[in-house]
């Protein structure tokens, strides 16, 4: 049984390698043309080529995603466009929530380790469930690593690139523009994935196996060794799934008395709303003539005090949000004789959204 396995995994492991080395030689032989897409306020989406500025045009609507898809009546055009480039996505700042971090200069050449545990306590996500990246600047006046991270739910980018993968492109790049872009830094590229060279390698993976299973001799290996070994991996089955069924039944609740507080936890992250991220929505939605003196969270409710030029607009523009609701004065808006300004203050309700943006 031993020497079997060994034999399959060894064979696997030399297709894979021929696989990807034909792969890569053709990947190296060809060049591979860029395109840029890149996401506007409409949520429609402008297409760069590979020079400054190269702005290419298609017939007909504009390009929109929605569902994992591209709009129908665009998808021809651009899928021969995209098919064997290499595509950026570049997503709108309003998709990822934005946290600086700042660091040692030695803490440089551990920079990818420092940013991942740091993602639990920067953002509402997991580090298996969240889509992040970052750039890095040196501060040489004080010898520091100023930081900027970019994170998202992988559910809310998956779409985009399973849209654009659809479509034949060869590597599919989704990056997420700077509110504020520094110097010739506008975007922080999130994730990268080779969807082209993947489903060559797949291909030619396939088209080895089958050469090498039509080889007699190794028909007649594979056919004995089976009839040997058969019964060992048969009974080796059996008891690697009995034990997985032993596994499964500790793990149901009543055996193991971590599991209901831990589905507590859970629960309870995702129906109180995210402190975090509401005051990130309040920053956004406020205009720049508003100064907050007084901001308090009690359970699911925030109130906040201050003064503004006009305070009845704020009720509008914190209810546009998806973050708030049920705004209202809890307290009379005074404005004094010699002020231009308006002291308010206001009360809403807390939505528990965990998705970053407005």
């Amino acid at each position: 049984m031993t020497s079997y396995g060994a034999i399959v995994e060894a064979c696997s492991r030399w297709i894979d390698r021929v696989a990807t080395t034909i792969v890569a030689i053709r990947q190296s032989l060809r060049a591979t043309p860029y395109v840029q897409l890149v996401e506007q306020q409409d949520g429609t989406f402008a297409i760069r080529g590979a020079s400054q500025g190269d702005v290419l045009d298609l017939p007909g609507p504009p390009v929109r995603i929605s569902g994992g898809r591209v709009d129908a009546q665009v998808a021809e055009q651009l899928g021969s466009l995209l098919r064997g480039a290499k595509v950026e996505i570049v997503l709108q700042p309003q998709r990822f929530m934005f946290r600086p971090l700042e660091l040692p200069r030695r803490a440089l050449d551990f920079l990818e380790g420092i940013v991942r545990a740091q993602i639990d306590r920067l953002t509402p996500w997991s580090v298996a469930d969240a889509a992040f990246g970052w750039h890095s600047a040196i501060d040489p006046g004080n010898d520091r690593i100023e930081v900027t991270i970019a994170a998202t739910a992988k559910t809310l980018i998956a779409p985009f690139i399973s849209a654009i993968a659809a479509l034949g492109a060869d590597t599919v790049i989704l990056s997420a523009a700077l509110p504020h872009p520094e110097g010739d830094v506008a975007s922080i590229k999130i994730c990268e994935q080779k969807a082209g060279q993947a489903a060559d390698a797949r291909r030619l993976r396939r088209i080895l196996i089958g050469l090498a299973a039509g080889g007699n001799a190794f028909a007649s290996l594979s056919i004995a060794a089976n009839a040997i070994v058969g019964s060992a991996f048969e009974t080796q089955r059996d008891d690697v799934m009995h034990r997985v069924a032993e596994r499964r039944a500790l793990m149901q609740p009543g055996h193991d008395g971590t599991s209901e507080a831990a589905r507590a936890l859970e629960r309870q992250k995702h129906e109180i709303p995210s402190s975090v991220i509401a005051l990130e929505a309040l920053s956004q939605v406020l205009p720049d003539d508003t100064y907050l003196t007084e901001l308090r969270i009690i359970g699911d409710k925030m109130q906040i005090v201050g003064v503004t030029k006009d305070a009845p607009s704020l009720i509008r523009l914190i209810e546009q949000t998806s973050h708030f609701s049920r705004a209202t004065f809890f307290a009379p808006t005074t404005r004094s004789t010699s002020e231009q300004t308006e002291h308010f203050h206001i009360e809403a309700r807390i939505e528990p959204v965990y998705t970053p943006g407005l």
